[in-house]
C-alpha cells in the first residue's frame, strides 16, 4: 500500500513539474512577431512587393535578435526610402550595428543624400 501511494505522489509531482516548465517555456518564447523596441514608425509603402517592406516583414517575422534601419522619410524633399535589416543576429546590438551598416551602404550605392542626413534604427529587438 506504502508503495502505490508513493507512486501516486511522484506522478502527481512530475505532473504538476512539466506544467510548471511547459508555462516557463511558453513565457520565454521567440521573438517571431514581435515589433520589439520601436524608436521611430517606419515609413512603409502599401505594396507588400516592395524592398524595404519586405524587409521590414521579415524582420517582424525574425525569430532571432534583428533590427531595421531606414532613412528618415520627407514627403517635401526625398522621394525615397532606403533600408537595411539584419536578421536572427547573435544579439541585438550586433544586429544594429549590421542593420545599419546595410542602409549606409545602400546610400553609398545610390549616391544620393536624405534631408535627414541618413540611416536610423527604426526597430530591433
Amino acid at each position: 500500500m506504502k508503495s502505490t501511494t508513493i507512486k501516486r505522489i511522484a506522478a502527481s509531482m512530475l505532473a504538476g513539474m512539466l506544467v510548471l516548465s511547459s508555462f516557463t517555456i511558453a513565457l520565454a518564447g521567440s521573438l517571431a512577431g514581435s515589433v520589439g523596441d520601436k524608436r521611430f514608425p517606419p515609413t512603409l509603402s502599401l505594396d507588400p512587393k516592395q524592398p524595404c517592406t519586405k524587409a521590414y516583414n521579415a524582420y517582424v517575422a525574425a525569430n532571432g535578435h534583428s533590427a531595421y534601419a531606414t532613412t528618415f522619410y520627407s514627403r517635401v524633399v526625398d522621394l525615397y526610402i532606403i533600408c537595411g535589416s539584419k536578421l536572427n543576429a547573435p544579439s541585438q546590438k550586433a544586429a544594429e550595428d549590421v542593420a545599419m551598416q546595410s542602409c549606409m551602404a545602400g546610400l553609398k550605392r545610390l549616391k544620393v543624400r536624405t534631408a535627414s542626413g541618413g540611416c536610423a534604427i527604426a526597430a530591433s529587438k
